[in-house]
């Protein structure tokens, strides 16, 4: 099922969600009231995804929180202040979580301080760009003081080079 969504759709809740999720403007990064979006519903009517003509932004869980697409990472990087909700990582890991590999501690160079496991994260490269988006697995103190183990599940990466 899939209906076109304006503000009465649902999307104030769901910007209230995501502002509550990643912090305040998230919401308004995410859904923009100006711009035309796709929920996908279930058969019952909860929000399952929410798409934008550039692809998935996120899928909402039965959980009530919001799971990332490569599209709702590139908003919240413009939205959130530097260094929330990222884990960056240097030319050596690039190649291989671009490819969905996941992010292991060792490889890390930087971290929101507001990570906690089960979190959304971006992965972003040193130099700012966008790599991947994927589940921190750590929180941020365990990210910088652990010299093995997975730090971030990584969903989707940005294989193109986007």
């Amino acid at each position: 099922m899939s209906e076109s969504a304006d503000g009465s759709a649902g999307l104030p809740q769901l910007r209230t969600i995501a502002d509550y999720q990643f912090g305040s403007g998230a919401g308004a990064a995410l859904f923009p009231p100006d711009e035309s979006l796709t929920v996908k519903r279930t058969t019952s009517g909860r929000p399952q995804q929410i798409h934008a003509e550039a692809g998935r932004i996120v899928s909402f869980g039965t959980d009530g929180r919001f799971t990332l697409g490569l599209e709702g990472g590139r908003r919240l990087e413009t939205a959130l202040a530097h260094p929330a909700y990222r884990v960056v990582v240097d030319d050596e890991s690039e190649p291989f979580v671009r490819e969905e590999k996941n992010v292991f501690a060792k490889f890390v160079l930087e971290v929101g301080d507001e990570i906690r496991p089960g979190d959304e994260v971006l992965v972003v490269h040193e130099r700012g760009e966008l790599l991947a988006v994927g589940t921190a697995r750590l929180d941020a103190g365990a990210i910088r003081d652990f010299e093995t183990g997975m730090a971030v599940n990584v969903r989707e990466g940005s294989s193109n080079g986007a």
